[in-house]
């Protein structure tokens, strides 16, 4: 068969995106739909681009210039696809080609008047629509005038926000190729567009409709304001009508102009609920084709409506799929984010989200990367309803506030509120070390003070860590997955030990225990955080300070410091060129020793695929270069000290304040049981979850193992690629040795999109996203309110920062970040402030930041866009809110 310059509408279909590019493609798929109307039209090829591209050799040299540009060069870009647009736009259109087109005009109707549309073939996927990155243009007559804007719309490849939008979503300049529809004009008496799904909600039940006078080119450029209809359930449950003064009309000629609309019809609605009712009709049939929600561009002429576009909406965030086996339906449930509570809310790869639904403590459901839980047994029963909002509460209020707002509205199976709260006491939160099951357990009875039992749960973790660490160096090949099967049922066993759980609660509800009644008896507030400062057995805050115990070792040596701040290999402690340096040898064995204690940890570590600091040792040395800079000798052992010491006076006074209370003997008493034991528990609470990334460590170099056979078997191109698979896809691989070509660059691409989807706290099934407020009056005008964790207050300069390995803190600088897990803690010692997106009151950045004694306020929605590097800001940890100064 030979090159197709041109090929008609009708015989397009969403298979040829690589011959006829994204729009025309799905064109042709909409042309099949039944009672769907398409403007009859056809499509100048990628084929038909190729050629003529080829005329310019100068297009290479330009090309490779425009790729090899620093990303922030926003004037290099510019120049620079400008160029290339010029050298497009002035390419001669060989004579059979335009001879081509020519008598496809004929066939279609000679005369008439077109839209002529780009095409390109990134455009319109699932996870990258490309809206409104090429051009489009409307009413053009005569076959001079269409290939001259046919050559235009080939250049729009490289308008500067096409390059922009294909330089953040990963995709190549030289692989995107340009088809162009060419479609008969309609001239509207209204035109819109339907989204079927809202947009900004993302319910899926519900159709958006935006709708004014005359083409759709008066909304898209923001002439007038449309129109707003919404749908749901096949009625119109509301609609907002604009005034319509203006309007874009096409001429007689060719082109199009603004008018005027008359005074009498500017107030009246573009469309009748009749047509609204039958546009959302149309729509739910080109989504069910589609398989997923739409964003169509569509047009009323004559009475009846054409569809001149529909594309994916790309911004939604996607709704778990599941099987329920007789659970039920997939309608109205109700999920709530594990990241939040997890303080890890990136998107996962999908051997790191296979892996923790593998290894957790209750079933979990991924979606855009994420992974949630399905709440809604506990929201149909008021009291289990209770519980979960009280448990909720405590880690993350706007969770709670978002549940809250789903309970109020009804739905969902969920009964209306009960008019008198429940009696029974709640239980207690489950420990953020574990994902939270869907009920949570039965407190068990309370256990003794005794520092012994937090070293016996260590000791217990670290044998059953070594025997995993012994037993799965002689597996390999399927007998590895059948073992690591074992393996992760010793892991279960580990998390739920009942003594590990009461220990964990013991700390927790001695914590709140002492804040509830110290605020009631001497009007303290969160006195807990100064009592649990420094306190024993607290892997986390250990980790933070055992690396100023490392620049201690690199702080005598210039040439050490030196070399650290040029350092780029990983590999840079197994150098000679380290060793040959005065000092390198004894800072090589420090951080080596570190690395031995703390190299499973990593930022997002419950993702098995983030690379651990062993893999990557490199990420640490900011760190110890600003502990080097902004520390003297010894600075571990004194901030420890001194905790110690506030805490101890902080217990001495408050004692001496209850006992001077008329009835203060008995209180003072019982808070002296219960300081001794929040001592005693509370540092066992960052334990678990570093025994869980101990075993994540020893699970991925054994799947590493594995993937590098299958890379050298010829499976695999690399062995990173496995990351990009589900642990049961890994098994399958690895027990078959055969793998579809195609997947592995799919979920790159997935994953790509997931990157840039805001993950809700809350998640309907109608695919709702709900992410809570504050419903407080207290805080002053403009500031940014938040979730007080660790009280004081303190000024200081904002350094926002999203990469561990871009530290550059100065002593009294504020971290501002979006979530911090334990990694994060070796920041803390350097800081005198704290602020995050996530968190609650025992999340890991709250319970760290309480050690070292540092004024936090977590959950402040969008800090780190309100908030700018280097602003001035105020952190009230006590009331929970921060003021930008400057």
């Amino acid at each position: 068969m030979g090159t197709q310059y041109v090929i008609d509408l009708a015989d397009v279909d969403e298979r040829q995106t690589a011959t006829v590019g994204g729009k025309g493609a799905h064109l042709g798929g909409l042309a099949r739909i039944g009672g769907v109307r398409v403007p009859a039209g056809f499509c100048v090829t990628t084929d038909a681009y190729r050629r003529v591209v080829a005329q310019a050799p100068s297009l290479d040299h330009l090309l490779d210039r425009l790729t090899g540009l620093d990303p922030d060069d926003q004037e290099g870009v510019r120049t620079l696809s400008a160029e290339i647009r010029r050298v497009i736009e002035g390419i001669e259109v060989p004579d059979d080609l335009a001879e081509t087109v020519t008598r496809a005009l004929a066939r279609t109707g000679e005369g008439a008047a077109y839209a002529v549309r780009s095409s390109a073939t990134a455009e319109d996927r699932p996870t990258a629509s490309f809206a409104g990155q090429q051009d489009t243009y409307l009413n053009i007559v005569g076959a001079a005038e269409i290939l001259r804007h046919v050559r235009r719309c080939w250049a729009s490849v490289f308008t500067e926000r096409a390059v922009v939008y294909r330089r953040r979503n990963g995709v190549d300049h030289r692989t995107v190729h340009m088809a162009v529809v060419v479609q008969h004009m309609v001239f509207p008496d209204a035109a819109g567009i339907l989204f079927t799904a809202d947009p900004v909600t993302g319910d899926r039940r519900t159709a958006t409709v935006d709708a004014g006078f005359g083409l759709g080119e008066a909304l898209v450029s923001g002439l007038v304001n449309p129109d707003v209809f919404a749908v749901r359930d096949g009625g119109v449950v509301g609609r907002t009508i604009a005034a319509k003064e203006r309007a874009i009309h096409a001429l007689p000629d060719g082109g199009t102009e603004e008018v005027t609309v008359d005074a009498r019809r500017q107030k009246e609605p573009a469309l009748t609920d009749e047509q609204v009712v039958e546009l959302v009709g149309i729509g739910r049939r080109i989504e069910a084709h589609f398989g997923r929600p739409q964003d169509i561009e569509w047009c009323l002429a004559d009475g009846g409506f054409r569809i001149v576009q529909s594309r994916p909406i790309t911004t939604l965030f996607p709704v778990p799929e599941r099987d329920f086996a007789g659970e039920g339906t997939q309608e109205d449930r109700v999920y709530v984010s594990v990241g939040h509570q997890q303080m890890m809310t990136d998107a996962m790869k999908p051997l790191g989200y296979s892996m923790w639904q593998r290894t957790a403590m209750a079933d979990m459901y991924e979606a855009g990367g994420r992974l949630f839980v399905d709440v809604t047994p506990r929201l149909a029963s008021p009291d289990a309803r209770a519980a979960l909002l009280d448990v909720i509460g405590k880690s993350d209020p706007l969770t709670r506030d978002a549940l809250e707002t789903v309970i109020d509205r009804g739905g969902h199976d969920v009964p209306p509120p009960a008019e008198e709260p429940p009696t029974e006491e709640p239980p207690a939160e489950a420990p953020a070390a574990r994902p939270r099951a869907a009920t949570a357990p039965t407190p068990p009875p309370p256990i003794e003070t005794d520092p012994a039992i937090v070293t016996e749960l260590i000791a217990r973790s670290e044998a059953s860590v070594a025997a995993l660490e012994r037993d799965i160096r002689t597996k390999s090949g399927p007998e590895l997955f059948d073992y690591l099967d074992e393996a992760f049922a010793e892991h279960k066993r580990v998390l739920g030990d009942p003594l590990s759980f009461q220990a964990l609660m013991a700390g927790m509800d001695a914590t709140w225990w002492l804040n509830d009644k110290l605020r009631e008896w001497l009007g303290e507030t969160n006195a807990a955080d100064t009592l649990t400062l420094s306190a024993p057995d607290n892997i986390t805050s250990e980790m933070g300070l055992a690396l100023l115990d490392v620049a201690d070792a690199v702080r005598p040596y210039p040439e050490v410091v030196a070399y650290l701040r040029g350092v780029e290999d990983e590999d840079f402690l197994e150098s000679d060129e380290l060793a040959a340096l005065e000092g390198g040898a004894e800072a090589r064995d420090a951080i080596e020793a570190y690395l031995d204690r703390y190299g499973v940890r990593c930022v997002g570590e419950i993702d098995i695929t983030r690379p651990r600091w062993r893999e990557r040792p490199t990420a640490l040395v900011p760190v110890i270069l600003d502990n080097v800079r902004n520390f003297g000798p010894g600075a571990a052992a004194l901030r420890f000290e001194e905790g110690r010491r506030k805490a101890a006076e902080k217990e001495r006074d408050v004692l001496a304040r209850l006992r001077a209370l008329p009835d203060g003997g008995p209180k003072a008493d019982e808070t002296k049981r219960m300081i001794d034991r929040v001592r005693t528990f509370i540092g066992y609470r960052e334990y678990p979850k570093y025994g869980i990334i101990q075993r994540y460590f020893v699970y991925k170099q054994a799947l590493l193992g594995e993937a590098e056979r299958l890379v050298r078997a010829g499976v695999l191109a690399e062995k990173e690629d496995v990351f990009y698979l589900t642990f049961q896809e890994l098994h399958d691989v690895v027990r078959t040795h055969r793998l579809d070509a195609g997947l592995v660059e799919r979920r790159k691409d997935d994953f790509r999109w997931h990157e840039e989807l805001t993950p809700p706290r809350v998640l309907t099934s109608d695919g709702e996203a709900l992410t809570g407020a504050y419903r407080r009056d207290d805080v002053p005008e403009g500031a940014l309110t938040g979730l007080a964790v660790s009280a004081g207050t303190v000024e200081g300069r904002a350094r926002v920062i999203l990469d561990i390995a871009d530290a550059d803190l100065e002593a009294g600088d504020i971290l501002v970040t979006t979530f911090t897990d334990p990694s994060w803690s070796p920041l803390f010692v350097a800081v005198a402030g704290l602020v995050t997106e996530v968190g609650g009151l025992m999340t890991h950045g709250a319970v760290i930041a309480r050690e070292y004694g540092l004024p936090a306020v977590v959950g402040v929605e969008k800090a780190t866009r309100l908030i700018r590097d280097g602003q001035r800001i105020r952190v009230h940890g006590t009331s929970g809110y921060v003021e930008v100064l400057s």
